[in-house]
C-alpha cells in the first residue's frame, strides 16, 4: 500500500472511534473512496495499544468486506465491543495508539513445521476449535514457534497441546502493518 492509502486508512479508523466517541453512533462514510484498492475485498485487524499495552484487537482473516469498510468496523469494533476490555474512553483516546494490520488471504501448510516466525500469522483449527495469531505477535512476545503454538493452543481452547493432535491444520497469512 502506498502512503496515501494507509493514511487514509487510519484516518477512517480514527474517525470511527472519535465518531462514537463524541455522539454514541457508529461512523457513517459519506462517499465511497475512489482508490479500487480500498474498494477490494481484504481481511484486516485493528489493534489498538495503549500505554504500550494491548487495549483491543479486533478483525475478519477472510476478505468479507472491502477494506475500507473493514477497517471502520473493526476499529470500531476494537474500542467497543473487545470483550476481554471495557468500552474505550474519551480520557483514553489522547493517549491511543492505532494499529491496521490489512492481511493476505489465509493458505493452507502440510505441516507446522512450514511456518516462519515474523512472516506468517497462523491460523490453528482443529475440530471445532479455532484461533489466529497476527504475524507480530510472536516477534512481540519473543516465542519461538513451539511456544507460539503453545499459546495459540491455549487461545484456541484452553489445551497448550491442541496444535500437537493429529487432527490439526494450519494456515498462514502476511500482513502489511499500517501505524
Amino acid at each position: 500500500m502506498n502512503d496515501k492509502q494507509k493514511e487514509y486508512l487510519l484516518d477512517l479508523a480514527k474517525k470511527s472511534i472519535t465518531t462514537y466517541l463524541e455522539t454514541g453512533k457508529e461512523f457513517q462514510l459519506k462517499e465511497l473512496p475512489e482508490d479500487k484498492e480500498l474498494l477490494e475485498k481484504r481481511g484486516a485487524f485493528v489493534t489498538l495499544h495503549l500505554h504500550d499495552n494491548l487495549r483491543g484487537c479486533i478483525g475478519y482473516i477472510l476478505p468479507y468486506k472491502p477494506l475500507y469498510q473493514t477497517v471502520i468496523e473493526n476499529a470500531y469494533n476494537a474500542a467497543f465491543e473487545d470483550p476481554r476490555f471495557n468500552k474505550l474512553t474519551k480520557s483514553e483516546y489522547p493517549d491511543l495508539e492505532i494499529e491496521i494490520s490489512v492481511l493476505s488471504a489465509p493458505k493452507p501448510v502440510a505441516s507446522y513445521k512450514d511456518i516462519i516466525i515474523g512472516k506468517h500469522g497462523i491460523l490453528l483449527k482443529c475440530g471445532h476449535y479455532q484461533a489466529v495469531f497476527l504475524p507480530q505477535v510472536a516477534v512481540e512476545q519473543g516465542w519461538d514457534l513451539e511456544t507460539t503454538l503453545t499459546h495459540l493452543s491455549l487461545k484456541a481452547s484452553g489445551d497448550p497441546n491442541l496444535w500437537r493432535l493429529p487432527n490439526a491444520q494450519f494456515e498462514v497469512l502476511e500482513s502489511e502493518i499500517i501505524k
